[in-house]
């Protein structure tokens, strides 16, 4: 098998992030605005090479030229930002990594706060960490793992921002275990729309709290998170096991899942190489160094094609980080900076399979790309807690994603992709599943109030009382 496959087969692909919204089209413009007089906050520049580097992201599909950028060091600098941006009428786009897919951090003329510079790590304990919105997951991870912690949750690329998943809600391998990220969010430190610095938690401002945690940008800007940790594994087996179709994949799925044999579950539908599919179950068992797993237990009674598996043992670190294999790869070949036309929603545990399957018919590899993937996997919703993240309301939800990872540089190609989406979207939508909000296709506010549903009147409240002039996270046009 070439080294490229054997890398692709063996990557996980986690994503999380934020897009945007329009749906005439993949560039937007807005009305210039004066953003002089009065004089503009300090850290906030407006260098062509700044802006230029702000007026896209990581699914180069949207691009909105700011007119400045400001580069934080603090909470009152955001803060004075925000007071000057209301007085204003300037809108704010917040930016972490700029791993949106669909022009969620972007905004077209008015102030990108890029979070880059407020990436402490700032008190570890034993059971918890305090650390800036701007440090990567992977950062933390390295700071954490050398006191033997970790946080429960890690997306499967860690060069996201920490301000960035608590935004959307930040899914990983482990998240039928411990939910999402936002669910081991103790506390936060905010800056609202009206300039206020505020701190929140379940207990201090909790409507705040639980307006900010998965609700996409649009009452405040994360400065600070107080993230639950936990004792970290030594090492991790890992069992990539190979099906024939998606029935029988799905159905080992829900076996593991219910019995609770891997501490990770994720799974894939994979461009064969020759036009057709292959179907993947990733699971991984953590232990220590002296108790390693039967692997005979681990996999009896599975009806994979065992000839195939692949059974792997690394340390708790290799793991974690693998999927940097992958992103070199991608980079070396020119297309980690292609356009990303990404769709990632939940189905409903009930009627996934079909879905899936009538979905997948009318598909073929090129959907995603020679080394894109459609992520199909069972997760018990019992452990997510979040109250603005949606999911089917199911013992178990399926996630179904298109991780479109197209060969070459074409706009109208990327373009169709996320129009796909859309009638994709729909169709799940129709059949009871849900978005998970980083997809690649255009929402209305209209759009935005179905995906919340019950959810909807308590995120329009925050941001009543929070962003009342509508400032924040323009990109995703919510409101």
């Amino acid at each position: 098998m070439p080294s490229d496959r054997r890398m692709f087969l063996s990557a996980g692909l986690g994503v999380t992030a934020a897009l945007a919204s329009r749906a005439s089209g993949l560039t937007t413009s807005a009305q210039a605005v004066s953003l002089e007089s009065p004089p503009l906050p300090g850290n906030v520049s407006l260098d062509a090479d700044a802006r230029a580097a702000t007026a896209h992201d990581f699914g180069r599909l949207i691009h909105r030229q700011p007119h400045g950028v400001q580069r934080p060091t603090s909470g009152a600098d955001i803060a004075s930002l925000m007071r000057w941006a209301k007085g204003q009428g300037v809108k704010v786009a917040a930016r972490g990594q700029g791993h949106s897919i669909y022009g969620r951090a972007l905004v077209e003329n008015g102030i990108v706060v890029d979070m880059g510079a407020m990436n402490s790590i700032r008190d570890i304990k034993v059971d918890r960490v305090v650390v800036d919105a701007g440090a990567t997951w992977r950062d933390l991870f390295e700071a954490t793992l050398a006191h033997g912690l970790t946080p429960p949750v890690l997306t499967n690329y860690l060069g996201l921002s920490i301000g960035g998943t608590i935004a959307v809600g930040g899914i990983g391998a482990a998240s039928s275990r411990h939910g999402m990220q936002t669910d081991n969010v103790i506390a936060l430190d905010v800056v609202t729309g009206d300039g206020n610095e505020v701190s929140c938690s379940a207990t201090e401002n909790p409507d705040l709290f639980d307006g900010v945690r998965a609700g996409l940008g649009q009452c405040s800007i994360v400065t600070r998170a107080t993230l639950r940790l936990v004792r970290a594994p030594e090492r991790i087996r890992r069992f990539q096991l190979f099906y024939r179709d998606l029935p029988s994949l799905t159905a080992d799925q829900r076996r593991v899942l219910t019995e609770g044999r891997f501490d990770q579950l994720q799974g894939a539908v994979l461009p064969d190489g020759s036009g057709g599919w292959r179907y993947q179950l990733d699971g991984a068992v953590s232990y220590g160094s002296g108790s390693a797993p039967d692997d005979t237990a681990v996999l009896s009674g599975l009806s994979d094609e065992r000839g195939a598996a692949v059974i792997a043992d690394l340390t708790y670190r290799e793991d974690a980080l693998a999927f940097g294999k992958f992103e070199n790869l991608l980079r070396s070949k020119g297309q980690w900076s292609n356009p990303q036309p990404w769709l990632l929603t939940f189905l409903r545990g009930s009627n996934a399979e079909r879905v899936a399957g009538d979905i997948l018919a009318g598909l073929t590899g090129d959907a995603v790309g020679p080394f894109g993937r459609i992520t199909v996997y069972p997760l018990l919703t019992r452990a997510f807690r979040t109250p603005l993240l949606r999911l089917p309301a199911e013992d178990i939800v399926f996630v179904f994603n298109l991780i479109r990872i197209p060969a070459s540089n074409d706009a109208a190609a990327a373009e169709r992709m996320a129009t796909e989406n859309r009638a994709l979207y729909d169709r799940i939508r129709e059949a009871g599943g849900v978005q998970y909000p980083v997809s690649a296709f255009a929402m209305s506010p209209g759009h935005w109030e179905v995906h919340f549903g019950s959810g909807w009147p308590q995120l329009r409240e925050a941001k009543r009382r929070h962003d009342p002039e509508h400032l924040l996270a323009p990109g995703y046009n919510v409101f």
